[in-house]
């Protein structure tokens, strides 16, 4: 993030005090956090009065087992003044939905429907939430995170994919844990066995 950001930033929270709860910087990047009724206001302020004229994405977090349990992740940008800002806002999972920012650019409008779909969170007011990857009538979200990564069996003859998929211990297939990212990967479930990609990798 350039140092033009950071008196953007200043007079955000400057026009919306009780809305931004939080600010934090990492690597040069500014994250705001911000209440989920203040998405549209603050949304609108940033494009109109600092100028930040480009929604680069909109993506979304599940946060299994927390409530609230969705986190929305907007990256704004100004092309005039060369800043990039992060504002993420979190969703209930009792409600499961925002406010739509389609309006605002709409850049939104695909950014909030692969949102609906894999996450399951709906966008108030939105001129066409329907699905953007999978078919409709499916009844799934696949990036939650209680969505097997195996897939689930869909009544929906014709269709590809509708079967499970066989992982077989692939390496992708996880364990549910508390532990570190070393933990989850399978192979440490197989102390001193080496798959035989790796052999091969390390053989001359």
């Amino acid at each position: 993030m350039t140092a033009a950001a950071d008196p953007l930033c200043e007079k955000l929270r400057e026009a919306f005090p009780s809305a931004i709860l939080e600010q934090s910087s990492f690597r040069g990047e500014t994250t705001l956090r911000i209440k989920t009724e203040s998405i549209r206001d603050i949304c609108l302020h940033a494009r109109d009065t600092l100028g930040f004229d480009y929604l680069v994405d909109v993506s979304s977090i599940d946060h299994f087992g927390d409530e609230p349990r969705y986190e929305l992740v907007y990256e704004l940008y100004s092309l005039r003044a060369g800043a990039h800002l992060r504002l993420k806002a979190t969703v209930s999972e009792d409600t499961g939905t925002a406010p739509t920012v389609s309006d605002i650019w709409p850049t939104a409008d695909w950014h909030e429907r692969e949102v609906y779909d894999m996450m399951g969170i709906r966008f108030e007011n939105h001129p066409d939430l329907r699905r953007i990857l999978m078919w409709e009538g499916f009844p799934y979200h696949p990036l939650r995170k209680d969505f097997p990564l195996e897939g689930k069996h869909s009544e929906t003859p014709g269709v590809a994919f509708s079967e499970p998929a066989p992982l077989a211990g692939g390496p992708f297939v996880t364990v549910p844990t508390d532990g570190t990212t070393q933990v989850r990967e399978p192979r440490a479930r197989h102390a001193g066995e080496i798959p035989p990609s790796d052999k091969f990798i390390a053989e001359p």
